[in-house]
């Protein structure tokens, strides 16, 4: 039996248990059972709802040229009149799943109350582009942005923001720029969505809320298994840049970290949190007790209850703190 779980609250939030009993009843199927090809299906379905997006006054999409291949970005521009901060921002869906489609309100979310140009990336999926393809692709689009900030008229701050599997890319990105000396992207400040940080499956977190709240321990093991070059935890897996709470966390940026208390990956964000702070990193770590995973991208869903306002929170807590760093 589990043991009590003080970083969690009772019971998952209202809005959360809806959706949670609504896909139990429409009879979702878990993840770690399905082909790469169905699940991106299923997440794409569910992630891309036809409705009207929050309005954001430019937005284009341009194609990174970096070492053969093309890296999709979509640019969002709040107020091209004038010359505002960029955050470059990566989708969640474990390595696996996801593009520019299925987490466009967020990135849209970052642009126009984060009053941000908004950079989202297409970066290569697993399992066709394993480890380290998707981290290459998210700092050549890092660099390209700060390279290039005046041309898609940004300037006076850099910013990474990630969730899930994004958020991992993000710190990775920053532990990168942090590390090079020639180069690199100047980034101010990182927010990172309840990211993943560790290969390993060893919390709390993962014992305690392994199944029946979105996100299980099977999907996650699964996810990993797709991105990561081999399955053992000794080699990918204890890389810094699959596993950033393994890296080099003195000089990173200023950092925001959200995490769900209904979430496995829960606590290896609250280690990370106290492993930069440890490494005299500025942190500001806020633990959303009664949310589940991804809730910051369930304000509209397609075909099961939607988080709305209880999303918009954490969208709101987000782009504050883009605000306030920049």
């Amino acid at each position: 039996m589990s043991q009590t779980d003080e970083r969690r609250a009772d019971a998952p939030s209202e809005e959360a248990q809806e959706l949670l009993t609504g896909l139990a009843e429409a009879g979702a199927p878990d993840l770690a059972t399905l082909s790469v090809e169905q699940a991106r299906e299923l997440l794409g379905d569910l992630f891309t709802p036809d409705v009207d997006p929050e309005p954001v006054e430019s937005v284009d999409e341009q194609k990174i040229r970096a070492y053969g291949r093309d890296i999709r970005v979509r640019i969002y521009d709040p107020s091209p009149s004038e010359t505002l901060p960029a955050a470059v921002y990566f989708h969640g869906g474990g390595w696996v799943c996801g593009n520019l489609d299925t987490h466009d309100s967020v990135a849209r979310a970052l642009a126009a109350r984060g009053n941000s140009v908004a950079v989202s990336v297409d970066y290569r999926k697993a399992p066709e582009h394993k480890f380290p393809a998707a981290v290459e692709d998210a700092y050549e689009a890092t660099k390209w942005v700060a390279d290039n900030a005046e041309e898609i008229g940004a300037g006076g701050g850099l910013a990474v923001v990630g969730e899930s599997a994004g958020g991992n890319l993000a710190t990775v990105v920053a532990q990168l720029a942090t590390a090079a000396d020639i180069g690199s992207p100047d980034i101010d400040h990182q927010v990172l969505l309840y990211p993943v940080t560790n290969h390993s499956y060893d919390t709390q977190s993962y014992d305690t809320n392994r199944e029946g709240y979105f996100l299980t321990r099977r999907a996650m093991v699964w996810f990993w298994n797709h991105y990561l070059r081999d399955d053992a935890l000794t080699t990918d897996g204890h890389n810094p840049l699959a596993s950033p709470l393994q890296g080099e966390l003195e000089g990173l940026p200023s950092t925001t970290i959200f995490t769900s208390g209904y979430d496995p990956l829960r606590d290896e964000g609250f280690q990370y949190a106290e492993a930069l702070t440890a490494a005299g990193v500025d942190v500001d770590h806020t633990n959303y007790e009664d949310a589940i995973h991804d809730f910051a991208n369930m304000a509209d869903l397609d075909g099961a209850p939607s988080l709305g306002e209880f999303s918009d929170q954490i969208l709101e807590d987000a782009t504050g703190a883009l605000n306030d760093a920049f």
